[in-house]
Formats: C-alpha cells, sequence, structure tokens
C-alpha cells in the first residue's frame, strides 16, 4: 500500500482497541463513541482485508493477523511521535515541564533541580503539582510517582525504595500508608494528606509514621528530624518516569542521569 493511502486514524483507533482489548476504552481514550470505533475497524477490516478482531465469551481477541502486525504499527507510532518532538524541540529544548507530588518537590527535587540549573543556567522548569496528571494533557516531559515500578512508561527509581517508621506513638495514616497496624491502638489518631504532612506530624510528637525512605533521609539531613528507625523493605518507592519519546529525548536523558546520578 502506497504511503499517500495509509488509513492512519484507522490504525490509531486499532492500536487503541488492540492495547484496550475493548471497543469501549478504546473509544474513552480516543474522545470517541464506541459505534465510532467499530465502524474504523470494519473499515480497516476492508482496507486489508483480513479480520482483526473475534469476540470470544471472555471479550475481544486479536487475531494472528493482527497480532502479526502490531508491533510494527506501534514502533511506528513511536517513530511519529519522535518526528513530531524532534521539530519541536526548538522551542522546547531547554524548558521542562515536571510531575511531582508536593511534599517530594518541597524535600528533595527543588535542591536536585537548583543544582542541575546552576549547571544549565539556560533550563526553565515548569512543575505541576498534580504527579498523576496525563502526560499528553498535561504536556510533561517527566513525573514522579510513588508507585511499585514504572508502569506502562520508562523509568527509574530515585533514592532507596521502602519505607520507615519515624516519631513515637501511636500510627499516622497518609494515603501511602491509609490503615497502619496499631500497637496498643486500634485505629490511627491522626489521618493526613500526604507524606510530608505524616513526616511533619511525628517531628512534632503526634504520633509515629511510616514513610518513604527518601523523603525521610531528606528530612533528617535538613534537621528537621533528630532519628529514624531502621528501613522496611518494600516494592514502592519515588520513580521518575516518562514514555518512551519522551524518555528518548536528550534534554530529557541529561535531567534523569543527573536526578538518578
Amino acid at each position: 500500500m502506497k504511503r499517500t493511502h495509509l488509513p492512519l486514524n484507522a490504525l490509531r483507533v486499532f492500536d487503541a482497541a488492540a492495547r484496550h482489548l475493548s471497543f469501549t476504552r478504546a473509544a474513552d481514550e480516543l474522545a470517541v463513541t464506541p459505534a465510532a470505533v467499530g465502524q474504523q475497524i470494519r473499515a480497516l477490516e476492508d482496507v486489508l482485508g483480513v479480520v482483526l478482531f473475534r469476540r470470544t465469551p471472555k471479550g475481544l481477541e486479536l487475531t494472528d493477523e493482527a497480532s502479526a502486525g502490531l508491533e510494527a504499527l506501534r514502533s511506528g507510532f513511536l517513530h511519529f511521535e519522535d518526528a513530531v518532538r524532534a521539530m519541536q524541540a526548538g522551542q522546547s529544548s531547554h524548558v521542562y515541564t515536571i510531575a511531582a507530588p508536593r511534599e517530594f518537590f518541597a524535600a528533595w527535587l527543588a535542591p536536585k533541580l537548583a543544582a542541575f540549573r546552576k549547571e544549565n543556567p539556560e533550563v526553565r522548569f515548569s512543575l505541576v503539582a498534580n504527579e498523576e496528571a496525563d502526560f499528553t494533557e498535561a504536556n510533561l516531559d517527566l513525573a514522579v510517582r510513588w508507585a511499585e515500578g514504572p508502569g506502562e512508561h520508562e523509568g527509574v527509581a530515585l533514592g532507596e525504595t521502602g519505607q520507615v517508621c519515624v516519631g513515637e506513638g501511636c500510627w499516622i495514616a497518609w494515603p501511602g500508608d491509609p490503615a497502619p497496624e496499631g500497637e496498643g491502638c486500634d485505629s490511627p489518631l491522626l489521618t493526613v494528606g500526604d507524606a510530608g504532612q505524616a513526616l511533619a506530624a511525628a517531628a512534632a510528637g503526634m504520633g509515629k509514621a511510616r514513610v518513604p525512605v527518601l523523603l525521610a533521609q531528606s528530612w533528617l539531613e535538613n534537621g528537621r528530624l533528630p532519628a529514624v528507625g531502621a528501613s522496611e523493605p518494600g516494592r514502592h518507592g519515588y520513580w521518575l518516569i516518562a514514555p518512551t519519546p519522551q524518555w528518548r529525548q536528550k534534554k530529557v536523558k541529561a535531567l534523569v542521569a543527573f536526578l538518578a546520578g
């Protein structure tokens, strides 16, 4: 098929439907109706002369023909994204848009970004407080998330993973540790909004909290905590993540190497 005849929009719909194995979820991603997704898939099947999906009692399944072309298709879309970003690089090569938890930015990330900017005075930063912000909608370059891993994106762990106990008394709960087991307490006497507030409450003598090791270390170094207990290994940690196209950018590689080094 000639390049000028490629059904790019239908291929984009097929990629979304193949990832979700659901016309409804693909429609949500693409902001169209499930019927429109179905129409695009049928039109693509007519053009290609193959069946792309089978309906089974468990839901949608890809046919062998669909699976055979999926990896190459997704590779092609990544190249398209790389091309667009390369064309945009002239405007944005020195601007970073980053999403991060507020407490993590204040305690750890801000000093690191200041040090990076000292070595690269031309760079500018735009910070987004919602670390769960969508990369496309928020035009993010990178995000920091408290998670078990990078998920569907590329990523590196920042510092030590796991948690550590700080303070004394009854437990302080926060979203990352919403129901800590009480030792002599039936339930947490204090619930706060994030790990930074849990640390502040523990430092003020309001109880004890289980918080990220990396965050506690920064408070200890800044003299905001007298001491911390032994760390508890865990799968959660602060992860620096980005979709593959962003991860490949020269400017993103430079900042990732600095922060993770």
